[in-house]
């Protein structure tokens, strides 16, 4: 056997979808962690249970549709679509009951010290439970539809991610019991339904008591079934198929296309998994089985509240010290006269200004969000180019973009400015395809030049070319990325950015614009690594070329940061690195189906994953060179869809000082004495530290706000 396909042994792979689950877990050990803020525990419980919806809803749904379709294609570690649909209900249901002990026994009894109590509907007072009846009459009552099931009356669609009320009703007249389907309806009531602290009878007054939205409606079925007997409630909810299969090549126009897809989506597809509360009889199991068309591999019984994602609405309780200390970005120091209006301090005045074009020709400009603000970089940017007379066209490409976007409202008002701009929009980013379609529509009708990409691609580059007449020179300013142009999570996620005047960027992203938006067919660039053009190749290159610095005794040394590890063709060529001699260090937030420390395969490498308060989205690579480093940011993780199936860019940092400041991040990162550590078996665990613990987001605010890491 050929050593690259020795490489490629199935025993050498952990399952995705395993991995996958693996780092949800690691998302709900930031909510069990004692030292994470009540509240924020209760966030990383609703995101746990979030990233489980989207989970079920797409990559569960796709291995059900190959069972039904009949494919054969075993996974990178050798397993059948029915053996992962297997191994995953096995890996979960421990998961979930973890988040139920968590939030019945640790999360509620804490919140409760605070003045913070989610009570059930049985434990209400007297005053309270008259003012829940009140408001379920006022506020809920007139909206539920509630719907019977027997032979004249089929089963309902019970539609995705809806919380719904199973109801057992007796005839007294008759004996007769029926069933019926109740809607909780979510849409524009609160999850948690808030009760008046004077009515709790408690001294002091409690800052918060809420019961929880479908116990309201399940305790007042009566009103609903007048003259029948209540016998009995249970909750369920269902996870339907929402991945939309787009064949863009066939559609003719493929927005239309999308709007069709969304419509079916909402509607919803086949459903993928049934929660039931655990009390819930088995023959009431049954019937909603039936009702389903769902087997019983996909039923979880929940021993507790289903659809935890509401959690997320705690956060807004107005209670500072059960919340991670609020953080606000610096501007860049590179930027700093750049803003149109003062800093806080006062410090920039009107003769003091500096356009910031000015200040990206004089050198390159790291950015590293949430630290540096996005609002004073990024969009300060993209507003001065609007307005600039100078300026005479922008491009850039949109994957995500928030509500209300400035992103969106300097391009509509360059636009206005007669100024050519192009947007390339991404209709098909994943559950922001309504968003988009509508960004797409405002864009065009304020004179927008709109595309929506290469056939066949999905567009997740992070690019913004601006070209300004100076001189009867046209120069261009660019903008690469690792995240999207979004106000919102750019203080939640951690990013990346370059702002760079070279004139090899400029010229790249001109040619990689052109491929994007026309007939061109570009097979080389200068300072970009391009997917699915040349992405792949260089990047195997660079670890191709630390095996022979290795091999020749100059040491080969590699460093990634990035979000998944899944392509087996990258992973069998770090294996051979490692047997090369080559240090491989890996910080992986998420997926990751490598194997470190196997012995004779892989023992040069160490994978670590750190999870804290910002989601860790930045993606780095550095590559020791034989002493003259290299290092690249960008928008691609090491996965097959990043390097064959979308459109990338990755950009080499040219600059020295910015250079020295991502080498200092990456130690940052691999010194994390909270990250997980990952050993040859596939399993996290955290690092062992003894005194004070180094958490490198916390450095890393500190460290901003100080100033030792700067880009100038």
């Amino acid at each position: 056997m050929a050593k690259t396909e020795a490489l490629l042994a199935p025993e050498l792979y952990i399952n995705r979808e395993l991995s996958w689950l693996d780092f949800n877990y690691r998302v709900l050990a930031q909510a069990l962690d004692e030292y994470t803020p009540l509240l924020e525990q209760a966030k990383f419980s609703a995101i746990f249970s979030n990233n489980l919806d989207e989970f079920f809803m797409v990559r569960v749904a796709s291995l059900k549709s190959q069972i039904e379709a009949g494919v054969s294609t075993l996974s990178d570690d050798g397993l059948t679509a029915q053996q992962q649909l297997q191994a995953i209900r096995a890996k979960l249901r421990p998961l979930l009951e973890i988040q139920q002990q968590h939030y019945r026994h640790s999360l509620k009894s804490q919140l409760s010290s605070y003045g913070v109590h989610l009570i059930d509907y049985a434990n209400l007072n007297e005053g309270q439970r008259a003012w829940i009846e009140t408001y379920f009459q006022n506020a809920i009552f007139p909206v539920l539809t509630p719907l019977a099931v027997d032979p004249s009356h089929p089963f309902p669609f019970i539609s995705n991610l809806s919380l719904n009320v199973a109801a057992l009703v007796r005839d007294p007249d008759t004996g007769q019991q029926e069933f019926a389907r109740v809607k909780v309806p979510q849409k524009n009531l609160p999850r948690f339904v808030q009760i008046p602290a004077q009515l709790s009878g408690k001294q002091p007054e409690p800052m918060y008591t809420a019961v929880p939205l479908e116990q309201v409606v399940a305790f007042n079925l009566r009103l609903l079934f007048p003259g029948m007997h209540v016998e009995g409630h249970y909750f369920f909810r269902v996870t339907r198929d929402a991945d939309l299969e787009l064949r863009d090549l066939e559609a003719d126009d493929l927005m239309e296309a999308l709007e069709e897809g969304l419509r079916k989506r909402r509607r919803g597809g086949e459903v993928v998994r049934l929660e039931v509360a655990d009390e819930m009889p088995e023959v009431v199991v049954q019937l909603l089985m039936e009702g389903t068309a769902v087997e019983a591999e996909d039923v979880y019984r929940v021993n507790g509240p289903l659809g935890l994602d509401d959690l997320m609405s705690l956060v807004a309780i107005p209670l500072p010290q059960l919340k991670f200390k609020p953080h606000k970005g610096r501007t860049s120091p590179a930027l700093a006269r750049t803003q149109k209006g003062q800093l806080e301090d006062g410090s920039i005045k009107a003769e003091e200004f500096e356009s910031i074009f000015s200040v990206i020709r004089r050198g390159d400009v790291l950015l590293h969000h949430p630290y540096d603000l996005f609002s004073t970089s990024v969009e300060e940017f993209l507003n001065q180019a609007a307005d600039d007379p100078l300026v005479l066209a922008i491009k850039m490409t949109l994957y995500r973009t928030s509500k209300n976007s400035a992103v969106v409202a300097a391009l509509i008002r360059a636009a206005e400015n007669g100024k050519q701009v192009m947007a390339l929009v991404e209709l098909k980013a994943r559950f922001d395809e309504d968003n988009n379609i509508q960004w797409a529509k405002q864009l065009e009708a304020s004179g927008v030049h709109v595309v929506y990409g290469v056939l066949g691609l999905k567009t997740h580059t992070k690019i913004l070319l601006v070209v300004r007449k100076e001189k009867e020179r046209l120069n261009s300013y660019v903008h690469i990325g690792t995240g999207n142009y979004n106000s919102k999570t750019s203080s939640l996620y951690t990013d990346i950015g370059l702002l760079t005047a070279r004139p090899e960027f400029g010229a790249d992203l001109v040619e990689l614009f052109n491929y994007l938006t026309g007939f061109s067919k570009q097979q080389s660039f200068r300072r970009l690594l391009v997917a699915p053009v040349t992405l792949r190749s260089r990047m195997e290159g660079l670890i191709r070329r630390e095996i022979d610095h290795a091999q020749a005794g100059r040491g080969g040394h590699i460093r990634a940061k990035i979000n998944s590890l899944v392509d087996p063709a990258i992973i069998a060529l770090l294996y051979e690195a490692s047997q090369a001699g080559v240090t491989i260090e890996l910080v992986v937030r998420g997926m990751c189906s490598l194997r470190p420390a196997l012995e004779g395969i892989s023992e040069g490498i160490t994978v670590i994953s750190v999870i804290g308060r910002f989601l860790e989205h930045s993606r780095i690579f550095w590559f020791g060179n034989g002493g003259e480093a290299e290092l690249f940011i960008g928008s691609a993780d090491w996965m097959s869809r990043n390097l064959d199936r979308r459109v990338e860019a990755v950009a080499q940092i040219e600059d020295p000082r910015l250079r020295h400041q991502l080498e200092q991040i990456l130690d940052l990162y691999l010194q994390d004495t909270g990250a997980w550590h990952m050993n040859s078996e596939g399993q996290f665990h955290k690092r062992q530290h003894g005194g004070e613990q180094h958490l490198v987001q916390q450095e890393m605010v500190k460290r901003w706000r100080g100033g030792l890491i700067a880009a100038t």
